[in-house]
């Protein structure tokens, strides 16, 4: 008999797979072999997947090639083999910084990268290595902005509700190495990218926000985004974008013309790779998207709403079914939730984490129903777990134990929520990206 938790586990393990680096990218690593620059491959990169990308890349490149470089990851994602050892990675230095919200090590780690694509001839290949949570790894800003100023930014764009495509557009244009900057900056040499998507319709623009790719927005947009926000910038800031002075480069830029872009995983085909596992089981799948973005509650209800109308109408699939969607959902926070908050419960835990309490909160103990919302890197915002599970009895559980969900989901506290009921989902760092995964399963009323 089919076990809900372990099976909800299984999926979010058979997606997770589909994406890691030693699966997906030795092939292109063997294509680029087989055809070597008659210089050297500098290898750069940044994402919570670069490091363990770095580390594959260097393994399968023939010791007898040329190879130099240098990643950075996120703090405590520095590959590591089953006991916790290391992966070694001789020729490609990895280095680590602050995520989301940037520090000093990132700032050193963006500008030894932007020097090694600097210092490549035309007889050189600059390999990019690129995953989700590159743009906040490579804090190099525009003279004029500094890291302070780039974090205080960063953290209230985080807070604002802001959609990763938006957030992204205001970190290219006061960045002196994204939106297409690192490419421009590695010319004439050719610049192949190998990226892991975790965006939304898997722009190369916005993923890492596109260090080696011509950016489509201005600085005029990013100005408006700012003013939309309400996020407040110095007056010298406010006139480099008004006058355009950090225009990023453009389609059509003759320093990126010997770019080449490839996307070696993508959140569709993990979102697939469980939906074949699930269908092994018999149960049926819709797969509803994987480029979702609204407010986490939001997406939270649709899904409740799905699930209520196959238990109970069996339409337009019968139970026992599976819900599959991801994307990236948002969380605003505001000083709201402690002031509505009794007690003032603290804001932890992240958007998938506040999925699970919404759907919940939704599905008010619908029979039949189970879910997990998980991010596929590992960590669910800032805490220890990568999201959370919903079972038919967590209200009635939470109630057992004093909880109320409904004020834990004011206060943005859904980590609290579901530590106490022994629901948390932890993974550790994966080495991969491909943003939100989101299972919702619906069985028959005799299971």
């Amino acid at each position: 008999m089919l076990d809900p938790k372990t099976f909800l586990i299984d999926l979010l393990t058979a997606a997770i797979d589909r994406a890691r680096p030693e699966r997906v990218l030795p092939p292109w690593v063997e294509r680029l072999a087989a055809d070597p620059p008659r210089g050297r491959t500098i290898v750069v990169g940044a994402g919570k997947a670069s490091a363990a990308m770095a580390a594959v890349f260097a393994r399968h490149w023939p010791a007898e090639l040329p190879l130099t470089g240098a990643v950075v990851t996120r703090y405590g994602y520095l590959p590591s083999d089953a006991t916790g050892a290391a992966t070694p990675c001789r020729r490609i230095a990895l280095l680590e910084a602050a995520h989301p919200t940037p520090d000093e090590a990132g700032v050193v780690a963006a500008r030894q990268m932007l020097a090694l694509a600097s210092q490549a001839t035309a007889d050189d290949r600059v390999v990019c290595l690129l995953s989700g949570g590159g743009s906040a790894l490579l804090p190099l800003t525009h003279e004029g902005v500094g890291l302070r100023a780039l974090q205080a930014i960063t953290d209230a764009l985080l807070m604002s509700g802001a959609t990763i495509a938006e957030i992204n557009c205001v970190r290219k244009h006061l960045s002196a190495i994204l939106g297409g900057r690192l490419a421009a900056a590695a010319y004439p040499a050719p610049v192949v990218t190998l990226a892991i998507s975790d965006v939304p319709g898997d722009d190369p623009a916005v993923i890492a926000s596109g260090p080696t790719v011509a950016d489509p927005t201005t600085c005029a947009e990013a100005l408006a985004l700012l003013d939309r926000y309400a996020i407040a910038v110095s007056p010298p800031i406010r006139a480099a974008l008004a006058s355009g002075a950090w225009e990023t480069p453009k389609p059509g830029d003759p320093r990126l013309a010997a770019t080449r872009y490839h996307l070696i995983a993508t959140p569709w085909e993990s979102l697939a790779a469980a939906a074949d596992k699930a269908r092994q089981e018999r149960i049926a799948v819709w797969l509803l998207a994987d480029d979702l973005e609204a407010e986490s509650r939001v997406i939270a209800g649709c899904h409740a709403a799905l699930a209520r109308t196959i238990r109970r109408r069996a339409t337009p699939v019968a139970a026992p079914a599976l819900l599959l969607s991801g994307g990236e959902t948002t969380v605003t926070l505001t000083d709201r939730p402690l002031v509505d908050s009794p007690g003032g419960l603290p804001a932890r835990g992240g958007r998938n984490s506040e999925f699970a309490l919404a759907l919940a909160l939704a599905l008010a103990g619908e029979p039949g129903v189970w879910a997990l919302a998980a991010d596929t890197d590992g960590i669910d915002g800032s805490e220890t777990n990568a999201g959370a599970l919903v079972t038919p009895t967590t209200l009635a559980r939470a109630a057992e134990l004093g909880l109320d969900p409904r004020r834990h989901l004011i206060a943005h506290d859904a980590y609290d929520f579901f530590a106490a009921l022994g629901d948390l989902v932890v993974t550790g760092p994966t080495q991969t990206n491909v943003n939100d995964f989101r299972a919702v399963l619906i069985l028959p009323s005799d299971e």
